[in-house]
């Protein structure tokens, strides 16, 4: 078989374009494809929550890295249908809920009424996990309960963010790998994180 220059570069574009689409492919061959999509006001509100957990300070927050573009793929690609539609029905109820117990507007509301906020929904999903951790640990034959949409969203915040060249770089020290140990590194009080 004599295959000329040109053939040979069209078929390893194909082949690695493959290897780019392929997956979703196959994912939506066995039923894998994920029904949620997220709008522009979605990751627009999914930006301020994080910019809400993790504040611009003389460091850029979460907004900055773009973590509502990043969570809504996290949902969108890594979670259960039956988890997502509780993250989107969740996100649904946020503005709703803080107009009516502050009202204003979640997005550009208060930075204290928005951490206030937040902070009440932090401790709903943790009572919401705690029984649903019993619940799903004595009852072994039923669909696993869903995580709590607000627990998923400060999740992919952090993990976003501190992963991200800015939250990594800026937020942390960054001390490079590899590189030697040493289990005494001298701490300044002030110092950013060690990573």
């Amino acid at each position: 078989m004599n295959l000329t220059r040109r053939e040979a570069v069209i078929k390893l574009a194909i082949l690695m374009g493959a290897t780019v689409v392929g997956p979703r492919l196959l994912a939506r061959s066995f039923g894998l494809q994920t029904p949620v999509d997220f709008s522009d006001t979605d990751i627009a509100l999914l930006d301020e929550i994080g910019e809400t957990i993790i504040p611009a300070t003389k460091i850029p927050g979460a907004k900055a890295v773009g973590i509502g573009a990043f969570i809504a793929m996290m949902v969108a690609d890594c979670y259960t249908p039956t988890a997502q539609a509780a993250f989107k029905t969740g996100l649904a109820k946020l503005p709703a809920d803080y107009a009516a117990r502050h009202g204003e507007k979640f997005v550009g509301g208060k930075a204290e009424n928005r951490t206030t906020f937040l902070n009440a929904l932090d401790a709903e999903q943790r009572k919401y996990t705690a029984a649903n951790r019993r619940k799903n640990d004595s009852d072994n034959s039923a669909e696993e309960v869903p995580p709590h949409w607000f627990r998923v969203a400060r999740e992919l915040t952090i993990l976003g963010y501190f992963s991200s060249e800015i939250g990594s770089t800026q937020a942390v020290r960054y001390l490079e790998v590899p590189g030697r140990y040493d289990g005494n590194v001298p701490y300044k009080k002030g110092d950013e994180w060690f990573v």
